[in-house]
C-alpha cells in the first residue's frame, strides 16, 4: 500500500458561512463545494489553493463531538511567495496573531501562525531558497 497524496485536512467550524468566507477572503482559498453528509446533520464545504487541488480543507459543521480548539491536528500551513507581504497583510486585517513577528528557521524558511475564527492554528509558510 502506497499513499498518493495528502488528501484533506478536517476542520470543525462553528458557522460554516462565516468559516467560508473567511479561508476564502482573509486565507484566499477558493471554495470548491458544499454539501450536507449523509446523515442529514453535518455540511461540509471543500476549498483549496489556487495553483492546484492536490490538497484540500474540509470545514465541518454540526459535528456533536468534543474537540479542544487545537484537537488532534495543531495547525494547518500554507505556502505563500511573500511571507513578509501575508503578516503585514493579516495583521492589517485585524486577524488575530498568535507569532508577533517571522520566524526564520536554520535553512531560510519562514512562517508565521495566526488563528482562525474558531481559534484553529493557521501558518503562512515560505519554503527556504532553493540553493
Amino acid at each position: 500500500m502506497a499513499v498518493r497524496k495528502l488528501e484533506h485536512v478536517g476542520i470543525m467550524v462553528k458557522n460554516l458561512e462565516a468559516s467560508i468566507t473567511f479561508y476564502t477572503e482573509v486565507v484566499g482559498l477558493t471554495h470548491l463545494y458544499t454539501m450536507t453528509h449523509t446523515n442529514g446533520v453535518i455540511r461540509l464545504a471543500f476549498l483549496a489553493g489556487a495553483d492546484a487541488r492536490e490538497s484540500e480543507i474540509e470545514l465541518v459543521e454540526g459535528y456533536d463531538g468534543q474537540l479542544g480548539s487545537e484537537s488532534v491536528v495543531h495547525h494547518v500551513a500554507f505556502t505563500v511567495d511573500d511571507v513578509e507581504a501575508e503578516f503585514a497583510r493579516i495583521k492589517a486585517l485585524d486577524i488575530p496573531l498568535k507569532d508577533t513577528e517571522i520566524t526564520t528557521l536554520p535553512n531560510g524558511a519562514r512562517y508565521f501562525f495566526f488563528y482562525g475564527p474558531d481559534g484553529e492554528f493557521l501558518e503562512m509558510f515560505q519554503p527556504a531558497p532553493a540553493n
